[in-house]
């Protein structure tokens, strides 16, 4: 490792010291150096991440006040008040990058900055929770379970903590499957029509695949993620699959087969025409879902102010 005349490392030299730390599988902490495109990749991730912590609270919070029983209610209550804590982790993490929070919260509301587009889509009925909860959380969790092996401290560690939280949206919501698909037919057919909803939403959410996914390679190489996208969706078709069908459900993909000598579910095409139309903020709800962000800040300005109001009188010399 070469040194320049006044025994600062080069810019090549200390790249070269950084991917060996990420290759040792060293965490990388905020005072430590890390090449410019290293943060911008991990403020750009990890706000997408906390951006749709919030506006994930929406499609299933409007059943809050429509639960079924008094149970119901008080586990939707909780799930949706973890979503608002992932977010304040996620934004904590990008902050430990220099990322501004206000900067971040404007981006989102601007429509400048984007969310994961699965929660653009419509919750129809009490059913689309627990779908949510099982098909969504659990892609989620898959995602977030390699996020915690991140090479970027902060991000990592929030995950483990989110994880923990997610396993319990996850289990809620395959609770809530498993119950229905062996009610009354009524039942069994509604979970199926929410499964038939969310299945290629869901596959979506792990982004697009790895020939098309400009970043990836990067991300990969410098450790933030260590799966691909197309990885982690095949991990979960494997999953889920035979999950649903021992239930008697089954997933709205007339080509899924069963590749024998792989042993492993093949997933039919995805429709990305959608994907990318959701994403660029023509889905079935995303100015819903924006207003309703943009509805929130602009009710909680008075809080934000009192607070600011508050600091400066406590920041005031005591008059002798």
């Amino acid at each position: 490792m070469t040194q320049q005349a006044n025994g600062q490392y080069s810019d090549e030299a200390r790249m070269a010291k950084f991917e060996a730390r990420i290759e040792r599988g060293e965490k990388i902490e905020p005072g430590d150096w890390m090449p410019e495109a290293y943060r911008q990749q991990l403020i750009r991730m990890i706000s997408q991440h906390a951006h749709s912590e919030l506006v994930g609270m929406l499609p299933e919070g409007a059943w809050i006040t429509r639960a079924p029983n008094l149970r119901r209610k008080q586990v939707l209550l909780a799930k949706v008040q973890d979503e608002a804590g992932h977010g304040q982790y996620l934004y904590h993490a990008a902050e430990t990058l220099g990322a501004s929070r206000e900067e971040m919260t404007m981006a989102l509301l601007d429509g400048r900055a984007k969310y994961a587009s699965v929660f653009n889509y419509p919750t129809l009925n009490w059913t689309d929770v627990a779908v949510i909860g099982w098909l969504v959380d659990g892609a989620a969790i898959m995602n977030q379970t390699m996020l915690a092996r991140c090479s970027y401290g902060p991000y990592s560690r929030a995950m483990v903590r989110i994880c923990a939280e997610e396993g319990f949206h996850k289990k809620q919501g395959q609770e809530m499957v498993i119950q229905y698909a062996q009610g009354t037919p009524a039942q069994k057919q509604m979970v199926q029509d929410a499964i038939n909803r969310w299945w290629w939403p869901t596959l979506m959410m792990f982004g697009p695949h790895d020939s098309e996914s400009k970043n990836t390679p990067q991300l990969v190489r410098w450790g933030i993620k260590t799966k691909t996208n197309d990885e982690l969706r095949h991990e979960f078709v494997n999953e889920l699959v035979p999950a649903l069908h021992a239930l008697g459900l089954s997933v709205p993909d007339p080509e899924l087969c069963y590749d024998e000598a792989n042993e492993c579910w093949v997933s039919g095409p995805i429709d990305w025409d959608e994907f990318w139309r959701v994403v660029k903020g023509d889905g079935p709800l995303n100015k819903e879902r924006l207003t309703a962000r943009r509805d929130a800040h602009e009710n909680g300005r008075w809080v934000r102010e009192a607070l600011v109001a508050y600091a400066e009188r406590e920041a005031q010399p005591v008059a002798a």
